[in-house]
C-alpha cells in the first residue's frame, strides 16, 4: 500500500523520507514487508506527507493497526495468554454447561474435539469463550493458549503464521519448526495428542484458515469462534449463540450499572434491555455510558434510545460500537446480498420468505436464495425451518441505516411502491381463492391450501402494505383486497386485524364515493362485530348504515348480507322473532338473485334461531335440510363453500340430537363434526364443538374421553387467543 501511494504521488523512497521525516530505511523495510505494523506517528507522517483524505486515509492507518495487533501475537515469547475475563459475566448457563460436557467427554475422535461457537456480531462469542477457558482452566494441566484469527479484518492471519504462533506456545523453538506447512500441521497435532490443552481460536474466518489448527485427537480440546457458520467443517460440535434471554439481559446490565452506587429504577433497566434487543454487546455500551455518567438518569437513556431513528448512533462508547460490528459482516458478504440486505429492511412484517427478497432485491428467486444464505452465514439474518427470515432489531436498523446512506430516496419510494403493489396482488389472490364464484384466480398460488398459508404466514406483510396503501390514497387497490378477504375471514375468524382491514376497506370504498362498495365492507365490519368481538348491538349500528347506502341504488347483494349480519346480532340480543323474519327476508333475497352460497348461509342461521328458541325438532330439520343441499351435487353450492358449511351443519344436527336425548347419536355426528373441522382448518368452531362433546360423553359416563374433549378444547381454544374459554376447558378437564 506505501509503495502504491508514493508512486502514485510520484516521489521516491528519498523525497518521501525528506517530506516525512521518516528515514529511507525504514520506508524501504515497510515496503518490502519487513516492517509490517510502524507505529502510529510515523504511518500519521506518511499519510501527511502523501496527501491522503478520507477513505484513503482510514485505510492506510487501519492496515498499520493490523499489522501491530499482529505483531503484537507473534512475539517470540512462547505465551499465548487468554484475555482476562470480565468479572460481570452474567447468564449463559445452559451453554456453559453444554461445553464443559465437551471438555469432560471421554472420547471425542478427530474433529470432535472441536467446540464450534458460532452467532451474529455482537453476541459476545469471544466472551462466552474466554469466560469458558477461565472456567475450565484446571482441565487442562498442560495450558489454555488464545489465538485471534482476525477473521473479519481484511488480512486474516494466515494459516502459517497461526501454526507458527501456536507452535511456539507448545514450546517449540524457530530452530526447530519444519518449514513446509504440512510437516508443521502434522508436528503440532502430535504435541496435542500428546499433551492436554486447550486452543481458543477466535474470530476465525473460514473452514481453509481452521483445518490445519485442530486437534487430531487425544485429551486436547479448541474452542472455536466465528459468525461465520462454517458448514464445511466436518464433525465439529456446534454451539449457536443467541440473544440473552430478557431477564438475563436485565441482570448483566443491573451488574455493569453496580459501579454508578445509585439505585436505578427496574423499569428503566428492563426498558433499556428490550431496546438492547439482548444484544451483550449493546448491553455493554449502554451500562459503559451510564456508568462513565453517574448522574445521568437511566430513564432518559430509555427516553433516547425509544427513537429507532437514532438508537444505533447512541449505542456507541469510545471505540465500542453495535454499528460497527454489524458493518464488518456487511463488508464480509458480495454487493448483491448487501443490497438485498438493506432492501428486505422495508418489509412491513417481523419475517418474509425469498419470493418478497426477491422482489425487493431486484433478482430471481434463486438469486434471492443464494444471497440470504449468504446473509443467514453471517449472522446479518436469521432463519427457520420454515424458509422464513428475520433481522434482530438492531441489525434492521442498521440496514435501514444502509439503505439511506447507499440508495435514494427515489429509489426507496420506487422499492416501497413495488412492494406494496406485489403484496396486495399477492394478499388479494390469495383471497379470491376462497370467493365461490371467483375460480382459479392465479398461478402464484396452486391451491387454497397454498394461499391460506400464504395469507397467516404473511398477514403482517400484506396488512402493512394495506396500511401503506390508504395512507397513500390508493384506494381501489385497498377495496379490492378488503373484499376479496370476506369468504376467508371465516376460516380465521378470531384473527385480531379483521377490524383494521374492513374499516379500512370502508373508509376507502368512502373515498371512491362508491356507497354499493362501502354499503359491502360495512356489513363485513358487522361480521367482526359479531363473531371474533361479540357486540351484536355494534354490529346492528354498521347493518344499519349499510341499508342506508345500498337500498337507494337497489344493491340486493349489499340489502340482504345487512339483513342476514342483523339476524345474527338480533339472535344473540335474544330478539329471536326478528332476529327469524330478517334471516327469512335475507334467504329470499339471496335465492331470488341466485346466490346459493349466501342462501345457504341463511338456511344455516334459521336454524340457530329455532335452536336458540328452544326448538330443537324444527332446528334439526332445518339443519338436516341443509345437510342435503350440501350434499347435492346437482345444488349449485361452490366446493369451497360446501367445505366450509358441511362440517358446521353436521354440528349443529350433533347439538340438537343431544338437546333432544339423542346422545350417542349426538356423540357419532359431532365428532365426525370435528373431524371434518380439523381438514378444513377451522379451529374456532372446532374448540366450541370439542366442547360441546365433552359434555354429551360425560353425561354419557364415558369420563376419560370426556377430559381428553375437554383438554382438546383448551388447547386450540388458546390457539386461537381465547384463554378464557381455554382456561374453562382446562378446569372442566381437571375435575370432570
Amino acid at each position: 500500500m506505501l509503495r502504491h501511494y508514493r508512486r502514485a504521488a510520484r516521489l521516491t523512497l528519498e523525497q518521501l523520507a525528506a517530506a516525512s521525516g521518516v528515514s529511507a530505511r525504514t520506508l524501504s523495510d515497510m515496503e518490502r514487508g519487513r516492517s509490517t505494523g510502524p507505529q502510529h506517528r510515523t504511518v500519521t507522517a506518511l499519510a501527511q506527507a502523501l496527501a491522503l483524505e478520507d477513505d484513503a486515509r482510514q485505510q492506510f492507518l487501519a492496515r498499520a493497526k493490523e499489522g501491530r495487533l499482529r505483531d503484537h501475537w507473534t512475539r517470540p515469547s512462547g505465551l499465548y495468554e487468554l484475555p482476562r475475563s470480565v468479572d460481570d459475566f452474567t447468564g449463559r448457563a445452559a451453554e456453559l454447561a453444554w461445553v464443559d460436557d465437551f471438555v469432560h467427554a471421554d472420547d471425542l475422535p478427530g474433529a470432535a474435539g472441536v467446540a464450534l461457537i458460532t452467532g451474529a456480531a455482537g453476541l459476545g462469542k469471544t466472551t462466552f469463550a474466554v469466560h469458558a477457558a477461565h472456567v475450565l482452566r484446571p482441565s487442562f494441566p498442560d495450558g489454555v493458549f488464545f489465538v485471534d484469527l482476525f477473521g473479519m479484518s481484511a488480512q486474516p492471519l494466515a494459516v502459517d503464521d497461526a501454526l507458527t504462533q501456536l507452535l511456539r506456545a507448545l514450546g517449540s523453538t524457530d530452530r526447530h519448526m519444519p518449514h513446509d506447512r504440512q510437516e508443521r500441521a502434522s508436528l503440532y497435532r502430535s504435541l496435542l495428542r500428546e499433551r492436554h490443552v486447550l486452543v481458543v481460536l477466535d474470530n476465525a474466518g473460514s473452514e481453509e484458515q481452521l483445518r490445519m489448527l485442530l486437534p487430531g485427537g487425544g485429551r486436547s480440546r479448541a474452542f472455536v469462534t466465528s459468525r461465520r457458520l462454517l458448514a464445511g467443517l466436518e464433525g465439529v460440535h456446534r454451539l449457536s449463540l443467541g440473544p440473552l434471554p430478557p431477564v438475563e439481559a436485565a441482570e448483566l446490565l443491573t451488574g455493569i450499572l453496580a459501579q454508578r452506587g445509585s439505585a436505578d429504577g427496574g423499569a428503566a433497566i428492563s426498558e433499556l434491555a428490550a431496546f438492547c434487543g439482548g444484544l451483550p454487546l449493546a448491553l455493554r455500551i449502554v451500562g459503559n455510558r451510564l456508568v462513565s455518567r453517574p448522574a445521568w438518569p437511566a430513564a432518559e437513556f430509555a427516553d433516547r434510545l425509544a427513537d429507532e431513528e437514532r438508537r444505533l448512533d447512541q449505542l456507541r462508547a469510545g471505540d465500542l460500537k453495535v454499528a460497527t460490528a454489524f458493518a464488518m459482516s456487511y463488508e464480509q458478504v458480495a454487493e448483491s446480498a448487501r443490497r438485498v440486505f438493506r432492501r428486505v429492511s422495508l418489509v412491513p412484517g417481523r419475517d418474509f420468505d425469498a419470493n418478497l427478497a426477491a422482489v425487493l432485491g431486484g433478482v430471481t428467486v434463486d438469486e434471492a436464495w443464494d444471497a440470504l444464505d449468504e446473509l443467514v452465514d453471517l449472522g446479518l439474518l436469521q432463519d427457520s425451518a420454515s424458509g422464513r427470515y428475520r433481522f434482530h432489531d438492531l441489525v434492521r436498523l442498521f440496514a435501514r441505516a444502509r439503505l439511506h446512506e447507499e440508495e435514494s430516496a427515489a429509489e426507496r419510494d420506487a422499492l416501497t411502491t413495488r412492494t406494496t403493489s406485489w403484496l396486495l396482488r399477492m394478499a388479494t389472490t390469495a383471497g379470491r381463492w376462497f370467493e365461490p364464484a371467483y375460480g382459479r384466480p392465479d398461478a402464484d398460488l396452486s391451491s387454497r391450501e397454498e394461499a391460506d398459508h400464504w395469507l397467516r404466514v404473511n398477514v403482517d406483510n400484506w396488512l402493512g402494505a394495506l396500511r401503506a396503501a390508504a395512507n397513500g390514497g390508493r384506494h381501489a387497490a385497498v377495496v379490492d383486497c378488503a373484499e376479496s378477504m370476506y369468504w376467508f375471514s371465516d376460516r380465521w375468524m378470531h384473527a385480531p386485524h379483521w377490524h383494521e382491514v374492513f374499516a379500512l376497506g370502508t373508509e376507502a370504498a368512502a373515498a371512491l364515493g362508491d356507497p354499493v362498495r362501502q354499503a359491502g365492507q360495512l356489513n363485513s365490519l358487522a361480521w367482526v362485530h359479531l363473531v371474533p368481538r361479540d357486540d351484536p348491538r355494534t354490529a346492528l349500528s354498521y347493518t344499519a348504515k349499510a341499508l342506508d347506502l345500498a337500498t337507494p341504488s337497489g344493491a340486493k347483494a349489499q340489502i340482504a348480507s345487512a339483513h342476514h349480519c342483523a339476524g345474527g346480532a338480533l339472535r344473540r340480543l335474544g330478539q329471536l322473532d326478528e332476529a327469524i323474519a330478517a334471516e327469512q327476508l335475507a334467504a329470499e333475497m339471496f335465492k331470488a338473485v341466485g346466490d346459493i352460497d349466501a342462501y345457504s348461509q341463511c338456511l344455516g342461521a334459521l336454524g340457530s334461531c329455532l335452536r336458540d328458541a328452544g326448538h330443537y325438532d324444527e332446528a334439526l330439520r332445518q339443519y338436516r335440510d341443509l345437510w342435503t343441499l350440501l350434499n347435492d351435487d346437482e345444488s349449485g353450492i361452490s366446493p369451497n363453500v360446501v367445505t366450509f358449511t358441511r362440517p358446521m351443519a353436521l354440528a349443529r344436527i350433533g347439538e340438537c340430537l343431544g338437546s333432544l336425548g339423542y346422545r350417542a347419536e349426538a356423540i357419532i355426528k359431532l365428532t365426525e363434526a370435528i373431524s371434518l373441522m380439523e381438514q378444513a382448518q377451522l379451529p374456532a368452531p372446532q374448540a366450541r364443538t370439542l366442547e360441546t362433546l365433552a359434555a354429551l360423553l360425560a353425561g354419557e359416563g364415558r369420563t376419560g374421553e370426556s377430559r381428553a374433549a375437554y383438554a382438546r378444547a383448551a388447547e386450540v381454544y388458546e390457539a386461537v387467543g381465547d384463554s378464557e374459554s381455554g382456561s374453562r376447558c382446562h378446569d372442566l378437564a381437571v375435575i370432570s
